[in-house]
């Protein structure tokens, strides 16, 4: 995975593409980067301590009886093809996973919990940041699951979340550079940061609004 550029970085932050030939975002490496050091500490443990397997019913929704044979990577690649959703969805969705272990301190991210949890919160969270989004029905085809376990795989995640899935600008931002510096081992990497921007234009247009009243006041 390759330093991005600041002009590299800055196109993914004005001018992101959502056509079918935009290219894969960075966070999408980073976050899978993430995950699978995630999964493999996890592993460790879970062969030293029995006791580090979850013995919550609820938590362990998520389990599938086989585990899906494709990597973190690819599974996270496959989303964003067939579904384009952009670099924010995939900060948001790991807000939620950080937060959902959070409240579930003996949850663990394991091979057979880790595809379900992944596609159930960047649906989730595609919901939150997307103006429009695919059905149910779709986010189940490209995740490998039925319409029903994706629907059941939501309403479990939002009841065990308590419905808290706002994430503010200040908390998004932090976010981003937790997974800027989780990956920093390998040499400094950016991710795109498309809320900040978004709240960056909204916060200048306020001020040119401002200016030119201001002007008008003067002249007349």
């Amino acid at each position: 995975m390759a330093n991005i550029s600041p002009r590299k970085l800055r196109d993914d932050l004005y001018f992101y593409s959502y056509q079918q030939d935009s290219s894969i975002p960075l966070v999408i490496s980073v976050l899978a980067s993430l995950i699978e050091r995630n999964l493999a500490r996890n592993e460790r443990i879970a062969k030293n301590c029995t006791w580090a397997l979850s013995k919550n019913v609820r938590t362990r929704v998520f389990d599938c009886h086989e585990t899906p044979d494709m990597t973190v990577q690819s599974y996270l690649e496959r989303i964003f093809r067939y579904t384009r959703a952009g670099p924010s969805v995939y900060v948001v969705a790991y807000v939620y996973i950080d937060r959902f272990c959070q409240l579930y301190p003996e949850f663990r991210i394991s091979p057979r919990n880790v595809h379900r949890l992944l596609i159930t919160t960047i649906m989730v969270a595609s919901k939150y940041v997307e103006d429009m989004n695919y059905r149910n029905s779709y986010f189940a085809r490209v995740g490998g699951l039925t319409t029903n376990e994706m629907n059941k795989l939501e309403v479990e995640f939002l009841f065990l979340m308590g419905f808290k899935f706002h994430v503010n600008v200040s908390v998004f931002e932090s976010y981003c550079c937790h997974l800027e510096r989780e990956v920093s081992i390998g040499g400094g990497y950016e991710i795109e940061r498309t809320l900040r921007c978004a709240e960056e234009i909204k916060s200048k247009q306020n001020e040119e609004r401002s200016c030119c009243s201001q002007i008008t006041r003067v002249l007349l």
